[in-house]
């Protein structure tokens, strides 16, 4: 932990009388729960106090397999005390030792030196159990500093040389007590090669010796112990200033020029790249001033990584869209209370503002909370974070946000035209006559959002930090969002991308506007390098699917994506997501992938595909299938050799079993099964319906027979096709994943051939990608008119109600709006003639139907007159070209 006034003081929670428990929470518990608060104090002390003892004795374990000569053994020996010895002194200076305040007789560095003077020796040996999430930021760190060193901000290359200058960065630890952080980050990058200089800063005097020992037992002379108070240091004071020291070549920017006056700091230095405090700002009275001096410390595009304790409300944040993501965030009512009031005895402060403070002086590039169950778990948090306004023209904020705007909305960049000296003001003059130059309908919400927080010198919301801009911004605590309680439907997707090839034709002028789903078929039409392609999906969870998917080939070879996205499983993906993904992934992706890794790595799951809403129609099937004893017939359907053998497994063996009136009535044509496993709302139900009535007139019209005859009618047309044409085991990834959980090396998506990881890992593979997360038609609204030449909407248009045809119809002309003449639109439905078509036809459109179960018009090979493609699961497939635009009057929509 860090020490107060600015520097690493590691304390554990140290035990509070009843008396100032009660008191400092404020409430009156009875008998039974103040024994429940003692109890729960003692066996937090007692789980602290036994791993510090493993941790002092694998400590001397290690000391001992390491001792070269006796000067290291004498040294070790005073640095490394017996674990007996540790644990009483430990036990000592954090529960009984009285504790020596700053004020008129004493410094705050006396303070300290009370507190660590005794215990530094054994500090690390007993802080690695409470203060987790260290090594976690010190990996995220390492993983930005590795992007951004390669292809980011400064053109930076691998071996941490800024392209062009030959300058190295510099790291300015604050808080940094006996430098563990510093060794810690040795494993996963260079020190002496990668950093110009590391300084570690902190207020206590006993810290600062065991990390000058520290260093010079590992013989790196580019780090620097600095015993100061953080807010007076500053790297003018001990870099040179002549150009060739620092990190990097000054930029001339008359932004930076005015920053350098703002914060007085000298030119020819432009300060350290990387900040890093790891609990310390929990242990700072005046964080508010130290957390200002790190702003003018930290470089243009430097990033600043905090690790630390934290207890707040929902009360707290509800109301901002910069934080980057509130998942997990929350602590209850008695956890805060409780955590704050242990804490505060060591005058290590959990109150909200230290947090905030720092979320509203920076931008947010990633964080995460979470929660350390080894003691009770104590909430804590990792927050990656940068300057919230620009330095330069290659910023992020001003001039990009415009250019962000231009490329979600396809419209014309227009660069703005930034006059004057670069303040508040002229900067928000500039960018509100830069949206007075466009339509406002073809403003994007995120430009909107990003006005707004300027105009209120707020951070931008994360999105706008990230180093790629594949996601657009959206606002993750609107009811339509939180609507899905962070889970996906689909794992993978249910249309044939062979079939969408061959019908679209996508070239290098195309700009595509498709459902993201889970995100399969947005890589296949990237695959075929189309000018834009516009992901949509209102579900987040789905687009952060996508997101991994993009992540994933952006940074990993062909092996780690095969295991992650062909088995659904990979032993090491949590490691991967931190050291490898993190850069190429939004702060919100990042937090709910981290926070579902163990659907990768849990060797008891089933993996990737067996999870989202479609695992309960497998995990049906994979039921049904045990319960009939069919599930060796399952296995001899995957092993057959030709399509003829395929076929009589099936007809004898499983679809007896699978298909019939008991199995359908109780759980095929339930409302609950249709919906949460198969995501069929209930117009699309009625589609069903409507057509079993149409081609049975002698079957009942109403009532729940009618239903499960349709819905059984339904999936028999659906499956028998299929397995009647389709070899399951070589050329139908779709079923086979439902069958097997997995992909196999024979038989897969497109996307996941060696071949497709050369075309999407390469260089710029994705730059065409735009991931929103909104309803179709809001989305559609704010695209400039007659851009798109290619709407992909699956079978969305099946889940608007007949007797709500105006919605549908809106839907149509904003389609109409945002095509080109000659555009087109590809949908799927499960009726064979959908009403909707006839709207289409009226909003300027040309209907084709491509795809019908029976009409001989089957993409997919056998030659069969039922099945439109490998899928089958729906009735029809159809191309809406748009032959005639809409008056400009009527384009614009409320």
């Amino acid at each position: 932990m860090a020490s107060p006034g600015g520097n690493i003081s590691n304390i554990s929670p140290s035990s509070l009388s009843v008396t100032r428990t009660l008191a400092d929470l404020n409430i009156n518990l009875n008998n039974n729960t103040t024994k429940s608060i003692i109890i729960a104090s003692l066996a937090v002390l007692a789980c602290l106090a036994a791993v510090s003892h493993s941790s002092s004795v694998s400590s001397q374990k290690k000391t001992s397999r390491n001792d070269h000569e006796d000067e290291d053994q004498v040294e070790d020996s005073n640095t490394n005390p017996s674990s007996l010895k540790s644990l009483l002194l430990f036990c000592y200076s954090c529960f009984l030792k009285p504790h020596a305040t700053a004020g008129s007789t004493g410094t705050q560095q006396d303070a300290l030196e009370s507190f660590y003077g005794s215990q530094a020796g054994i500090y690390d040996a007993t802080r690695g159990t409470l203060l987790k999430g260290r090594e976690d930021m010190l990996a995220l760190v390492a993983a930005q500093l590795r992007h951004r060193f390669d292809v980011g901000l400064g053109g930076v290359q691998q071996d941490g040389k800024t392209a062009g200058t030959g300058k190295k960065p510099i790291w300015v630890d604050v808080g940094g007590g006996t430098g563990w952080n510093i060794e810690a980050m040795g494993k996963l990058v260079d020190i002496p090669e990668f950093f110009k200089t590391v300084y570690l800063v902190d207020f206590s005097p006993s810290l600062c010796e065991v990390a000058r020992k520290r260093f010079a037992r590992l013989g790196w002379d580019n780090v620097r112990v600095i015993c100061t108070d953080a807010r007076k240091f500053r790297l003018e004071d001990y870099e040179d200033v002549d150009g060739e020291s620092g990190s990097g070549s000054v930029p001339s920017s008359p932004s930076l020029s005015s920053w350098w006056e703002e914060t007085g700091k000298k030119p020819g230095h432009k300060g350290a790249e990387l900040i890093t405090m790891s609990y310390s700002l929990s242990m700072m009275p005046d964080f508010f001033s130290i957390t200002d001096s790190l702003e003018s410390l930290l470089a243009p595009h430097g990033l600043i990584a905090v690790v630390d304790f934290y207890a707040q409300s929902k009360v707290d944040y509800s109301f901002r869209n910069y934080t980057g993501g509130l998942v997990n965030r929350h602590v209850g009512y008695f956890g805060r209370n409780f955590w704050r009031s242990w804490f505060d005895a060591d005058r290590v402060s959990l109150d909200p503002a230290r947090r905030d403070y720092l979320e509203y002086r920076f931008g947010t590039v990633l964080t995460v909370n979470a929660r350390n169950y080894t003691l009770g778990a104590i909430p804590y948090y990792i927050w990656l974070g940068c300057h919230k306004k620009p330095f330069s023209t290659s910023s992020i904020p001003h001039e990009i946000v415009e250019h962000i705007d231009a490329i979600a909305t396809e419209s014309p960049r227009s660069s703005p035209r930034l006059v004057g000296k670069h303040s508040p003001s002229s900067a928000t003059n500039a960018l509100v006559h830069a949206v007075d130059r466009t339509a406002p309908e073809v403003r994007s919400k995120a430009f909107n959002t990003a006005i707004e927080n300027i105009i209120a010198n707020l951070p931008l919301p994360s999105f706008f930090y990230q180093n790629h801009h594949w996601r657009i911004y959206y606002d993750d605590q609107l009811p339509k969002h939180t609507q899905f309680n962070d889970e996906y439907i689909y794992a993978f997707t249910w249309e044939d991308s062979r079939v969408d090839k061959e019908l679209l034709n996508l070239g290098p002028d195309d700009v595509v506007f498709a459902i993201t789903s889970a995100g399969d078929n947005i890589l296949s039409y990237l695959m075929q390098s189309p000018a834009r392609v516009h992901a949509i999906d209102l579900n987040p969870s789905q687009n952060h699917l996508l997101e991994l998917k993009v992540a994933s080939f952006t940074a990993l070879d062909y092996p780690d994506v095969w295991k992650i996205f062909g088995e659904g499983k990979h032993p090491d993906f949590r490691s991967l997501l931190i050291s490898k993904l993190s850069p190429h992934l939004s702060s919100r992706a990042f937090q709910y992938w981290l926070s579902n890794a163990h659907v990768f790595t849990d060797p008891s799951g089933r993996g990737l595909y067996d999870t989202g809403g479609s695992r309960h129609a497998i995990r049906f099937f994979r039921w049904i299938s045990t319960l009939f004893l069919c599930r060796p017939a399952v296995r001899q359907l995957l092993s057959t050799s030709t399509l003829e053998k395929q076929r009589s497994i099936y007809h004898t063996k499983i679809r007896p079993c699978l298909l019939n009136r008991l199995v359908n009535g109780l759980v095929l044509s339930s409302d609950a099964f249709l919906w949460s496993a198969l995501g069929v709302p209930k117009n699309q139900v009625a589609m069903i319906e409507s057509d079993y009535r149409s081609n049975h007139p002698h079957g009942s019209k109403k009532g729940t027979a009618t239903r499960a005859q349709a819905i059984l009618n339904y999936t028999t047309s659906t499956l028998d096709p299929v397995l009647s044409t389709s070899h399951l085991a070589t050329d139908n990834p779709y079923y086979l994943v439902c069958v097997l959980g997995h992909y196999t090396s024979r038989c897969h998506p497109d996307y996941l051939s060696p071949a497709a990881h050369s075309i999407l890992s390469a260089p710029g593979a994705f730059d065409g990608l735009r991931i929103h997360t909104d309803e179709i038609q809001e989305v559609l609204a704010r695209f400039k008119p007659g851009t798109l030449t290619v709407a992909v909407v699956m079978d969305s248009m099946d889940w608007f109600d007949p007797e709500e045809e105006g919605k549908a119809r809106e839907q149509v002309r904003r389609l109409n709006r945002a095509l080109k003449v000659g555009g087109k639109v590809l949908l799927r439905s499960a009726g064979l003639k959908p009403w909707y078509v006839r709207v289409f036809v009226e909003e300027g459109f040309e209907a084709r139907r491509v795809g019908c179960r029976g009409s001989g018009s089957s993409k997919q090979g056998g030659g069969s007159k039922e099945c439109i493609d490998r899928v089958n699961m729906y009735a029809s497939c159809w191309i809406l070209e748009k032959v005639n635009g809409l008056d400009q009057e009527e384009l614009v929509f409320a």
